[in-house]
């Protein structure tokens, strides 16, 4: 018989293994209603980043364990194939593995990781169990070695490869706070050394909990082995306990994925200006331009153009389209050389077919535009049929809305809509048909007709320059009337008396 392949040996080698991943905390540092795992950076939620770096393990059963805003916790990982098990109240690491160890069934080794510390990569986490598998240790501590090590545990080694303890920041003794290397909160444990262990453990600290570096204390002192393996990527264990380090972490991510697309032959200006989410591909000679944001499942195909400014989310793409400055393109597909924007807005649910040309200030909303099909400007089309070779003119509107349902507008192949347009849907433009300028279509326009739906232009000879002089008549100022004064009546002299 001949060899497995390797992923079937990579699958089986790991049936023997779990993963267990916290996720209980609340994360108060990052003053938020949000649980501290439901918190997003690289386009993902942090324990989604962790439940997919894991995946790739194969390992017999991944267990998280939730606390806070549990169900929303659940609803996040449980369609990823991990089961969550509840930690209420938390008191610790080490009570969090308590309460997985039924969960974990059969398996004799666990890969522990916090909720938190979403840059983790598989490979990484391969290494750390082959140390523990080859070492036969008892634990296995993930390391890194960092340039500024405030805030975090350190490891202190008994000898190259051994660890003594795990000591934290508040009771770094002397020397001790010199130590770069710290520890990541990611173990592999063999456990059947853990769990007699961790039942050692006493909460004695200022929270009055169980902590997993204890645990690895007690082994130690028993003598088991513990090894430490060193991070190649020491930005793999950042975790996320501020704001500021979401940012950070947010900002690796994206520099990952541009690289990876830069790799695959995508040309990115002012990379650290493009925006990028993990699920987004993109083909040859591709060029995106800055101030780009590339979301979801968006996939891209070769030599296409994305101008500065533009936001896509899970929108297809075929090759050489164009997407001209500032368009927002969402959840739709454009097929080969279809060209769109500038300021062109793409709702859900649109098809371009080849070769269609949407203009600037255009809007679509659930259409399908047809091959060579041109809207170039300043139009709505919404809940429409376009046929191909068609040309739709400025100001065109499908109204396709009574305000209590939907209708649609079917417009056949070689139209030609005029401008300032309204198709009151619903309604069907046959083949070949026309629709003058500034009609209002109610009813259908058979195949090769012109519908012409305005009020008859009537021209009255004169009338502006009678309008002038009436607005000029009406602009002089008017003469206030004068008021009549009374005269004063000089006083009457008294009658001479005659003597």
């Amino acid at each position: 018989m001949g060899s497995a392949p390797a992923e079937w040996a990579d699958a089986m080698s790991n049936q023997d293994l779990a993963i267990v991943i916290l996720a209980a905390g609340k994360g108060t540092r990052l003053k938020s209603n949000l649980a501290k795992v439901l918190h997003r950076a690289g386009g993902r939620t942090l324990v989604e980043h962790i439940v997919r770096a894991a995946e790739s393990l194969k390992a017999r059963q991944t267990v998280v364990v939730v606390g806070h805003q549990a169900d929303q916790v659940a609803a996040v990982v449980e369609p990823l194939g991990a089961v969550t098990v509840l930690q209420q109240p938390q008191h610790g690491t080490g009570h969090a593995m308590q309460v997985a160890k039924r969960a974990l069934g059969r398996a004799k080794f666990a890969v522990v990781l916090p909720g938190d510390a979403p840059l983790i990569r598989t490979e990484t986490l391969k290494a750390l169990i082959a140390v523990h598998r080859n070492g036969n240790a008892a634990a296995t501590i993930l390391s890194a070695v960092v340039s500024d090590p405030s805030g975090y545990g350190r490891v202190l080694r008994k000898s190259e490869t051994a660890v003594s303890a795990i000591v934290e920041e508040s009771q770094l003794a002397g020397e001790q706070s010199e130590i770069n290397e710290i520890n990541s909160a990611i173990y592999c444990f063999t456990l059947e050394k853990l769990w007699p262990a961790l039942a050692q453990v006493k909460p004695n600290n200022k929270h009055r909990e169980l902590y997993l570096t204890d645990a690895i204390g007690v082994l130690s002192a028993k003598g088991e082995p513990v090894l430490a393996q060193v991070a190649a990527d020491s930005r793999e264990v950042l975790g996320c306990n501020t704001r500021a380090d979401l940012a950070e972490v947010d900002r690796v991510f994206r520099e990952w994925k541009r690289s990876q697309l830069m790799d695959a032959g995508v040309t990115i200006q002012l990379p650290e200006t493009v925006l990028i989410d993990p699920d987004v591909t993109a083909g040859e000679d591709t060029v995106i331009e800055p101030g780009v944001q590339l979301l979801g499942k968006t996939k891209i195909g070769a030599r296409c153009t994305i101008r500065t400014g533009s936001v896509l989310t899970d929108a297809v793409l075929g090759d050489d389209v164009t997407v001209e400055p500032h368009c927002v393109v969402a959840q739709s597909r454009l097929d080969d050389r279809v060209i769109i924007g500038p300021f062109a807005r793409l709702r859900p649910d649109n098809h371009l077919k080849a070769g269609v040309r949407i203009g600037n200030f255009v809007e679509l909303k659930k259409s399908t535009v047809g091959e060579g099909t041109k809207a170039m400007h300043l139009t709505y089309l919404g809940d429409a049929k376009i046929g191909t070779k068609s040309n739709i003119g400025a100001g065109t509107i499908t109204c396709n809305y009574d305000g209590f349902h939907k209708y649609p507008t079917t417009i056949g192949n070689k139209v030609f809509i005029g401008s300032d347009s309204a198709l009151v849907a619903p309604v069907r433009i046959g083949d070949g048909a026309y629709v003058a300028a500034g009609s209002t279509i109610t009813d259908n326009v058979p195949a090769g007709a012109l519908g012409i739906a305005r009020g008859r232009q009537a021209n009255k000879p004169g009338w502006a320059a009678k309008k002038r002089r009436e607005l000029a008549a009406a602009e002089k100022p008017k003469k206030s009337p004068r008021r009549k004064t009374k005269r004063k009546s000089k006083p009457r002299r008294s009658p001479r008396k005659r003597t």
